[in-house]
């Protein structure tokens, strides 16, 4: 098989890998583009591993990408970096390739070398000789990243198991009030104004940062049925909105493509949301450290 066959063979998944290391589908496809390109200057006769050897240059390229956006002070890569153009392929690419709009936002947390040993080996199995050579690091150091990469996601994930699951209690409590802020949010997506009104505590209050709002919009909204209704002025971004822990206590994050913009934080007592606080998001905010 020649290697333009073989190369466009390995595109779709090195395409799916490069967008989970650089977050960004119009950066994917130009590391993707710009392997090709290297892969037409290459000797590939004493390659024994083509895809292997396709792996490794394309995260390399995406890793050179990602330090060199740190240079610039941009990771993560947040909405406010980016254009609307870019933003729109970007969340066209989650729909279509059923990409985790969560985890596209949790890797933006991590480091550039954490990010790379994390998305090869977690999530496209490369061993980690591999991966130490794509980071021109030791196995062990590769070992490593990829395991404090796993720990700071493993904090902002939401619990799978529900309420009544194992646990200790503050973990069934954490997992109970997950599952109001997920059905909250999916009511706001609905536009089930009657179902809010009852996943709201009577005199819940909404206090937004002025900067989300639109002009002449209140910072503060009392209210139970006021709070359900204005959640049709937001429909937009609710449709782009996925559940974390935030301190291990759920919250939302407002990420179009996978790009944070503002996060919203809930408080629930006796299973109703009594306040909620929607915040610009800064760099950090979510898994610091």
């Amino acid at each position: 098989m020649e290697k333009v066959e073989k190369f466009e063979l390995a595109r779709p998944r090195l395409l799916s890998l490069a967008h989970r290391i650089v977050g960004s589908y119009p950066d994917a496809e130009d590391a993707v583009q710009t392997a090709w390109t290297r892969v037409q200057a290459a000797d590939l006769s004493e390659v024994a591993e083509p895809d292997a050897w396709f792996t490794t240059v394309t995260a390399r390229l995406c890793l050179d990408l990602l330090r060199a956006r740190e240079r610039r002070g941009e990771l993560p890569l947040l909405l406010d970096d980016i254009g609307g153009e870019q933003a729109g392929a970007d969340e066209a690419f989650l729909r279509r390739e059923d990409v985790s709009r969560a985890l596209v936002v949790l890797l933006g947390e991590l480091s550039p070398a954490q990010r790379v040993a994390y998305v090869l080996h977690d999530l496209f199995a490369v061993p980690f000789d591999r991966v130490a050579a794509v980071l021109d690091a030791t196995p062990a150091a590769a070992k490593k990243l990829a395991s404090r990469a796993r720990g700071r996601l493993r904090e902002a994930r939401p619990p799978e198991s529900g309420a009544g699951g194992p646990g200790t209690s503050g973990q069934r409590e954490i997992a109970g009030h997950l599952e109001i802020v997920e059905a909250f949010l999916a009511a706001a997506r609905g536009g089930d104004i009657a179902r809010l009104v009852t996943l709201l505590a009577p005199d819940a209050v909404r206090t937004a940062d002025p900067r989300l709002l639109p002009a002449g919009a209140p910072t503060e909204v009392r209210g139970a049925t006021a709070v359900a209704e204005e959640t049709r002025l937001f429909a937009d971004r609710i449709a782009v909105t996925t559940t974390l822990l935030l301190a291990g206590t759920p919250a939302a994050v407002i990420a179009p493509g996978g790009h944070p913009f503002a996060l919203i934080r809930f408080r629930i007592e006796n299973r109703l949301v009594r306040e909620i606080e929607i915040s610009r998001y800064t760099p950090g905010t979510i898994s610091p450290g």
